[in-house]
């Protein structure tokens, strides 16, 4: 069944306009409610900072409850603290309010189920045949009540810090965190604080408006920048909804989603700890499938999407994967991509070596790789365009067996995203921006 609203992860868009109405989030609320929680049930409902999050909690908390589902509240919290907490409190339905890592005039609502997992493709569909329908409300004696519980999150920051190895505690270590003002901003530095680091926060001060604005995993040039400058061993940067991370080492080194995979693995295969097949997606660096391959550890790709990395770790019976954005699962400590968790893990290695994370890092060497963003009028396929699939065999031809392309459709947006990897940095970057001029003129004629 095809969708028109869900994409990768939920529905996304900006705030004002269809989808993202407080009408439409009231309708989604009932769609969701007559689907999943048919005779009433428990919802859990979960946000980031931005200012529309007040608005459509309380969109989404009516519809639920004039359907006849109870509401927890839980305020602003990380994306992964809200499917724990699902799991928790054995609710029905897990409801989370963020666009992720988009600037505050956008958002967006997802799911989870009651084992904390993502919906899948068939469920989302299902829940879409009923969005044209006007919200449902029952007879009063049939409505829901709502609850707010926002001290709740001390339970997660505890679940985060029990996934710490025994006896294994942050102790001696100086950490700059930049929560990106957003969901992760106060729980990240308690649990670091209470594990024993030493921790700088930036990035915590929401306003409504601030997250992901110039800090955050997706712009981690202050924390760069602070980290050498304050001496500190490491610098751990969330998205606006805390599923992602990245680290920047002692230098004001960048350290993402394919280095961490790799220090992981690495060190998981050395303990014992490493099942199965280490699993990233087309876009990951070749220098991490090398890496691991000279250490005799299976790498696959699934498509973009920790969705799709989730399903083939279930398959092929793998604990851990990931994309190079810093969108980490591991199924050994929880159900969804956590980047609080995921930091814990490799500050344990770090702790448990004695190495600095740029040591830890160094023996994956990563190729050059550009990546280049072309907005489109309207989403479209780039498979569909001969012209362009004519450009994407021309930079093949030049690179060989020494590099590779990928063209892709964003699930969350109306941009075609074009990578080029080799190993030549002045070649990729050239080969990028001619594949990326084909893409742009061939969306300006189709539109």
């Amino acid at each position: 069944m095809s969708k028109d609203y869900f994409g990768t992860d939920g529905v996304r868009g900006t705030v004002g306009k269809h989808p993202m109405t407080a009408d439409f989030a009231m309708r989604l609320a009932s769609a969701a409610a007559q689907v999943l929680v048919p005779t009433g049930g428990t919802v859990v409902i979960g946000k980031d900072t931005r200012l529309s999050g007040y608005m459509f909690e309380s969109a989404l908390e009516a519809g639920f409850v004039a359907a006849g589902a109870d509401v927890l509240l839980l305020g602003p919290l990380p994306t992964p603290g809200i499917a724990f907490l699902t799991q928790h409190f054995e609710a029905d339905l897990g409801v989370v309010i963020s666009a992720s890592h988009n600037l505050y005039f956008d958002n967006g609502i997802k799911f989870f189920d009651r084992t904390g997992s993502k919906l899948s493709d068939d469920v989302e569909s299902t829940i879409e045949t009923h969005l044209d329908q006007p919200a449902i409300t029952l007879e009063s004696q049939a409505l829901g009540r709502a609850k707010r519980i926002d001290a709740e999150r001390l339970r997660y920051q505890e679940f985060c810090a029990s996934t710490m190895p025994d006896g294994l505690d942050l102790e001696g270590l100086k950490i700059v965190f930049d929560g990106a003002n957003g969901a992760g901003y106060k729980v990240g530095p308690r649990i670091l604080a209470d594990l024993g680091a030493e921790v700088i926060p930036i990035g915590c001060s929401p306003n409504g408006r601030n997250i992901n604005d110039g800090c955050g995993s997706t712009k981690p040039d202050l924390l760069q920048s602070t980290v050498p400058a304050v001496g500190a061993h490491v610098g751990v940067a969330l998205d606006g909804d805390g599923d992602r991370v990245v680290l920047i080492d002692e230098k004001g080194g960048l350290v993402d989603g394919d280095q961490l995979l790799f220090v992981l693995a690495s060190a998981w295969q050395a303990d014992g700890r490493l099942e199965g097949p280490v699993v990233g997606t087309v876009m990951s660096n070749l220098g991490l499938e090398r890496a691991l391959r000279d250490r005799h550890i299976e790498f696959l790709r699934a498509k973009v999407g920790d969705r799709y990395v989730l399903e083939t770790l279930k398959k092929k019976g793998g604990i851990i994967g990931g994309e190079t954005s810093g969108h980490m699962i591991m199924l050994n400590q929880t159900t969804t991509g956590d980047g609080m968790i995921c930091a814990l893990q490799v500050l344990a290695v770090m702790q448990q070596t004695g190495k600095p994370l740029s040591e830890l890092v160094a023996e994956m060497p990563k190729y050059p790789q550009t990546m280049l963003n072309v907005r489109t009028d309207k989403r479209m396929d780039p498979s569909d365009s001969p012209s362009i699939q004519a450009a994407v065999a021309d930079v093949e031809g030049e690179l060989r067996d020494k590099g590779r392309v990928v063209l892709r459709a964003s699930g969350t947006e109306p941009v075609i995203r074009v990578m080029v990897e080799g190993q030549d940095e002045k070649q990729v970057m050239t080969l990028a921006q001619r594949l990326a001029a084909a893409v742009e003129e061939a969306a300006t004629v189709k539109a």
